[in-house]
């Protein structure tokens, strides 16, 4: 890595992407342990965790991988394991982490293996994009629930809107505008500062926090007790290996994507992927749910990051970012639920990339945007999405679009599926 300087690289540039990236992504430090706190997790150890697996991802990507990208516990993946493994398939969280374990170690054998290259060139864009958008429009309408922006339409229909005369969700629409005015204005750290100036409102119009429990350095005991909470008890379940195949597809693919489309230089795809897998597999240890690259690296790589440099210099600020654990307990819904929206809109932003032109392109994504937050599970979309995509192709006398690799996984779904029925 150090090389790089070496090279050209300049490293006053690399520490301002360093900390740009750190400012972009820094509310996962607050908006992660809200999310698995869903699933009956603490607040104090889920922040240190989350804290400090994206120091030691950051650390990883920055000696192995020497690129600009942020690993951090992702929107999207803490979604499928708080709604989907635990909301769904009534998984306790010790046994999410269990999954979380597992599928981390099928990824690593993805990444070290040639199975990525192979998976990277052989799946359609179009499903990889359709994984993408379908789980940003599923934290779109989790964080409308949230900030009671949309509620249960009763017997009149699926979905309605609340109230604008509800405090909460007056508050969630001002922080949305805040959130936008910030991002437009290209000001670094926008959500976290999006955040903040919304919970001074909502502590002004009576809307509490959404933590019972303060949160401060002193809790850092309560973290290092909760290292390694596996629950092997039903490993060799059908529902067990449902919920690791589905994770593992989820990581695979999301982050193959997000990589992809993150580094200007493709010839460091390789070991930032492998760097994302061993992280992934850490942050199950840490007690928190898996850790994938940041769409928010983006922020950095604009900056100038183009080498590890980045992503250490934003690890280290991770590292450094404990001294604000008291802010967490302060923090409500209606204010982490704007940057859930917004974070959601973002990566529908991929929509635009999907080729939508022949019906037979556009059905397999199209089911998996749609059921993903229409069921609130992102492996439903996917079983339907893969499965279909085959049997389109068929249907249009395309046969030569159907490759081994994606008749394989397209079978693994299917069967996915069928034992999901029958458990």
């Amino acid at each position: 890595m150090l090389q790089n300087i070496k090279n050209g690289i300049s490293l006053k540039k690399e520490i301002i992407a360093g900390i740009t990236s750190f400012f972009a992504i820094s509310y996962i430090l607050i908006v992660n342990p809200m999310i698995l706190k869903d699933a009956g997790m603490s607040v104090e150890v889920t922040f240190f965790a989350t804290a400090f697996s994206s120091l030691i991802g950051c650390l990883i990507m920055a000696f192995w991988g020497d690129s600009p990208i942020t690993l951090t516990p992702g929107m999207g993946v803490n979604a499928f394991f708080t709604y989907t493994l635990v909301g769904s398939m009534h998984l306790t969280w010790q046994q999410a982490l269990t999954v979380s374990l597992f599928s981390g170690i099928v990824y690593v054998i993805v990444a070290f293996t040639p199975l990525s290259e192979i998976l990277s060139n052989d799946i359609p864009d179009n499903l990889k994009r359709g994984i993408t958008v379908g789980i940003g429009l599923f934290l779109v309408e989790l964080g409308m629930e949230k900030a009671e922006i949309i509620k249960s339409g009763g017997d009149r229909s699926l979905l309605s809107f609340g109230s604008i005369a509800n405090m909460t969700t007056l508050v969630a629409f001002l922080g949305i505008l805040i959130c936008l005015f910030l991002m437009m204005k290209k000001i670094p750290g926008d959500f976290l500062i999006g955040i903040i100036i919304t919970t001074i409102i909502a502590k002004l119009l009576g809307v509490h926090g959404s933590s019972t429990s303060s949160v401060s350095l002193n809790d850092i005991g309560k973290f290092s007790q909760s290292l390694f909470q596996f629950d092997f008890s039903s490993l060799f379940s059908a529902k067990f290996i449902i919920a690791i195949f589905s994770m593992s597809m989820i990581l695979i693919f999301e982050s193959m994507g997000l990589l992809q489309g993150l580094l200007e230089d493709s010839k460091k795809f390789k070991k930032a992927f492998q760097a994302s897998s061993v992280t992934a597999v850490l942050s199950a240890g840490l007690s928190t749910s898996p850790t994938v690259a940041a769409a928010e690296s983006a922020s950095g790589i604009q900056s100038g990051g183009r080498s590890g440099i980045t992503a250490l210099v934003t690890g280290i600020l991770f590292g450094v970012s404990v001294v604000v654990a008291p802010f967490i307990a302060m923090i409500p819904q209606a204010a982490i639920s704007p940057v859930i929206i917004i974070t959601g809109a973002l990566m529908m932003k991929d929509l635009s990339s999907i080729d939508m032109r022949e019906l037979d392109d556009w059905i397999p994504p199209f089911l998996i945007i749609t059921l993903i937050p229409l069921t609130g599970s992102i492996s439903t979309g996917l079983q339907f999405g893969f499965i279909s995509y085959p049997l389109v192709k068929i249907f249009a006398k395309k046969r030569e679009d159907i490759n081994p690799v994606i008749l394989t996984v397209s079978t693994l779904f299917l069967i996915n599926l069928v034992l999901s029925a029958v458990i």
